[in-house]
């Protein structure tokens, strides 16, 4: 039996899952200002990827790469949603 898809699925789901708060959280400390960390973070993920000799490793990895670059967007429309309502401002942070 070969796991390789069931292992890369369920990392996906467990890795996007987890970047849903991480923007959340950098969102409302930070504001979108951040989205250079996520750019470099996903750029160093994705060069990692390509040096990596297992291919499950190396793709999860990519996809933690291309994660972060989703989450810039994210961070863009993070802020979009706080300025709705649906999200608590950071009462702390100037505008």
């Amino acid at each position: 039996m070969n796991f390789s898809g069931i292992i890369l699925g369920v990392s996906a789901f467990l890795i996007i899952g987890l970047f849903h708060p991480i923007v959340i959280k950098a969102e409302y400390h930070l504001g979108k200002r951040c989205w250079w960390m996520f750019a470099l973070a996903g750029i160093g993920f994705c060069i990692t990827a390509l040096f990596i000799g297992n291919t499950v490793i190396s793709s999860i990895v990519g996809v933690v790469g291309f994660s972060c670059f989703w989450s810039i967007l994210e961070l863009f429309e993070q802020e979009k949603r706080v300025k709705k309502g649906w999200f608590p401002a950071n009462p702390n942070r100037k505008k």
